[in-house]
């Protein structure tokens, strides 16, 4: 796909997975995707497929997780987002990085201030 077929499904994701909407979130997601999260904290490691991916998203809103976009940039198989995001009442700007491949999300991570999932959720 173009990368302005992938941004625009990846602004669609974004707005589902805002909502709650869990398959819309997932109908871009490879059944096999990887989901890195960095750092040390209890949440941080790789989640792999539709089942991990979806239950480590069930542990932000716990902490009152928001993530708001504010610029998209890519090329065919690689898309960057800027986001604003709040975690636990602490806000932090990030760049997440999605890769694709025929359409699919394949690997989704995370590029920022992993810190703050290690005040929040804890250190390993």
């Amino acid at each position: 796909m173009s990368a302005a077929e992938n941004i625009a499904n990846i602004k669609n994701a974004y707005v589902a997975f805002s909502a709650g909407d869990i398959p819309g979130a997932l109908a871009l997601v490879s059944p096999d995707a990887e989901w890195v999260v960095a750092g040390d904290s209890v949440v941080s490691g790789s989640y792999k497929g539709h089942d991990e991916i979806v239950g480590f998203w069930m542990k932000l809103p716990e902490k009152g997780f928001t993530t708001t976009p504010t610029a998209f940039f890519g090329d065919d198989d690689t898309v960057v987002v800027l986001t604003n995001t709040t975690l636990d009442g602490e806000d932090s700007e990030n760049a997440d990085v999605l890769e694709f491949e025929d359409g699919l999300l394949v690997r989704f991570r995370t590029i920022g201030e992993i810190e703050q999932f290690e005040r929040v959720f804890g250190a390993k």
